[in-house]
């Protein structure tokens, strides 16, 4: 972990003369940006992925015409079709499941004293008046109007903002791709439930940011705002 420290602090020395005393926060600003890319190719194969899946949606109607009776006979044909085509129906979980080690390690890092037996310096660093290894529970102790809680109040409005694009960009893309609609699960087993909360994920990012130390909800709401305007462009 300490080798990711001094990746922040080597970031956040770059950007010192932008940010200022915000420079660590800048840092994981653009620390987000760039994993984010890393895993862009994949979001982009996703993508594809799912106009692909929805190409098969007349094969997939023939088969329910076919094993309508038998849900077993039809979840076993939807798959075997997936396969034949080389569809992947869970590909688009691949790009968020590859960004959690790095969510972490920035949890990790800013929950911890200590950094290879060395007091943890990156625990001075703010984002404007609120530390970046507190919790927004940390910052309603001043009071909600405190430079702290205005710095959270900033991010919640940001999160709503981004939740809110996202769940209609999320309702536009079912209404729009039949493989999504929630009255279709029988096509994999699961789906259906998945499909039905999917809409409303991006609003749960609001309790990540509230429960995790600033520089882990910094992390969340880039990437988050990063996956709006990916998706907006991807599935456009």
């Amino acid at each position: 972990m300490s080798v990711f420290a001094n990746l922040v602090e080597h970031l956040a020395d770059l950007l010192q003369p932008l940010f200022g005393a915000s420079a660590a926060a800048g840092a994981i600003v653009l620390f987000t940006a760039l994993v984010r890319l890393l895993v862009h190719p994949l979001s982009r194969a996703a993508a594809r992925g799912q106009k692909a899946r929805t190409a098969l949606q007349p094969k997939i109607a023939e088969l329910r015409k076919k094993h309508g009776k038998n849900p077993e006979k039809l979840q076993k044909a939807v798959l075997e079709l997936h396969a034949e085509e080389k569809v992947s129906p869970l590909a688009g979980c691949l790009p968020g499941m590859l960004q959690l080690p790095a969510f972490f390690l920035l949890y990790h890092l800013f929950s911890s004293d200590t950094i290879g037996g060395e007091p943890n310096g990156l625990l001075g660093h703010q984002l404007l008046a609120a530390p970046l290894g507190e919790r927004w529970t940390d910052a309603l102790q001043g009071g909600v109007l405190s430079g702290a809680g205005l710095v959270y109040a900033g991010l919640f409005v940001v999160v709503a903002c981004v939740a809110a694009f996202s769940y209609r960009l999320s309702k536009r893309m079912m209404a729009a791709n039949p493989a999504a609609r929630p009255g279709d699960g029988e096509q994999l087993p699961g789906l259906g439930a998945v499909t039905k909360v999917m809409p409303f994920m991006s609003f749960f990012t609001l309790v990540t940011v509230a429960v995790v130390p600033l520089a882990a909800a910094l992390y969340v709401v880039t990437s988050t705002t990063w996956s709006a305007v990916e998706r907006a462009v991807l599935y456009r």
